[in-house]
């Protein structure tokens, strides 16, 4: 089954880190994702650029409305992403567990509907 590691951070958290910790974290993401890869896992992945960048789409009525942002505000914003295939939705807790952002933001597993 293929799920998504969607790894949620504060951006403001991110960008006040000092260089040194950031190497480190960046450091911590590079040897994660090479587990993930040994491991046979990994179907793909990307960071994405901060929220600042992103644009919300609705329609309503017949017509497409635009908004700068998220849909919702948080405290937490999605940052990036990993897509693996794995037995079961344990076996995918466990690599989200191991993602380096678990232990200062929120991991979210979520299976992917193939048709």
């Amino acid at each position: 089954m293929e799920y998504l590691i969607l790894i949620y951070e504060d951006e403001r958290i991110n960008e006040a880190r000092d260089p040194k910790a950031n190497d480190e974290l960046m450091q911590a993401y590079y040897s994660y994702t090479e587990q993930l890869k040994q491991a046979g896992v990994l179907m793909g992945g990307n960071a994405l650029h901060t929220i600042d960048t992103a644009t919300s789409v609705r329609v309503r009525e017949g017509r497409t409305l635009t908004t700068d942002g998220p849909f919702a505000e948080t405290k937490e914003q999605l940052g990036g992403y990993y897509q693996i295939r794995c037995e079961n939705l344990d076996e995918a807790l466990k690599w989200a567990a191991l993602c380096p952002s678990s232990a200062t933001g929120t991991i979210e597993v979520r299976p992917i509907l193939n048709y």
